[in-house]
C-alpha cells in the first residue's frame, strides 16, 4: 500500500457530493454502517442476527438429519453412512475456522479463500455458528472495519493538516533561500 492510498473499502469522496470528505466506513452484511455509531437500529439487528443464525444453524442440523435418515432407508452400508458424517463435520470446522479468521482479518490470498468456497458451503453449519457466536460480542466483522476505518481516518486526517496553508507564502515568511554555491 502507497502512503496516500486509503484502507480497504474507503475512498475519499468529493465534497459536492454531499457527504464528508475523507475514508467512508466499508458497510458489513445486515448492519449498513450502523456499526460505526452503533445507531440506526444496531441492537435490534444485532439481535436478529444472533437469533437467525441459530435458528438457522439449528434448522439445518434436522435437514443433515433427515439426509442421515434417507441414508438409512437407502440402506448403503454404515462405511457410507460414517462417511457422510465425518464429511460434514470436517468441512464444519473448516468453515467455522475460515469464517472466523474472515470476521479477525482479511485474507491473505483471495484466489484461495475463493477455491474453499465449495467446501464452505458443505460446511454451512460452521459458518453459521461461527456468525452466531461473533454476534454475541459484535457485529460480525466490526473489529476489523472499525480498526481499518480509523487507520484510515487518522492517516486522511494526517495528510490533510500537513497541507494547510499556501506553502509559497510559508517559504516567503522565512526569508528568501541561499543561494547555490
Amino acid at each position: 500500500m502507497s502512503e496516500n492510498s486509503e484502507a480497504p473499502g474507503t475512498s475519499p469522496a468529493a465534497p459536492s457530493g454531499g457527504t464528508a470528505p475523507g475514508p467512508q466506513p466499508e458497510p458489513l452484511r445486515f448492519f449498513g454502517t450502523t456499526w460505526v455509531d452503533h445507531d440506526g437500529g444496531y441492537g435490534l439487528r444485532r439481535a436478529g442476527v444472533t437469533i437467525g443464525s441459530l435458528v438457522a444453524a439449528v434448522a439445518s442440523c434436522f435437514v443433515l438429519r433427515f439426509a442421515y435418515q434417507g441414508l438409512e432407508i437407502a440402506e448403503v452400508g454404515s462405511l457410507v453412512g460414517m462417511l457422510v458424517v465425518l464429511m460434514f463435520a470436517v468441512c464444519s470446522a473448516i468453515a467455522f475456522r475460515r469464517t472466523w479468521e474472515g470476521f479477525t482479518r482479511r485474507p491473505a490470498d483471495p484466489a484461495a479463500d475463493d477455491r474453499l468456497r465449495g467446501l464452505k458451503s458443505i460446511g454451512f453449519i460452521g459458518s453459521l455458528l461461527a456468525y452466531f457466536i461473533r454476534s454475541l460480542r459484535e457485529a460480525p466483522g466490526e473489529k476489523l472495519r472499525r480498526t481499518e476505518y480509523e487507520t484510515a481516518l487518522a492517516r486522511y486526517t494526517k495528510r490533510r493538516s500537513s497541507r494547510t496553508g499556501n506553502p509559497a507564502a510559508r517559504r516567503s515568511a522565512k526569508g528568501k533561500r541561499a543561494g547555490r554555491r
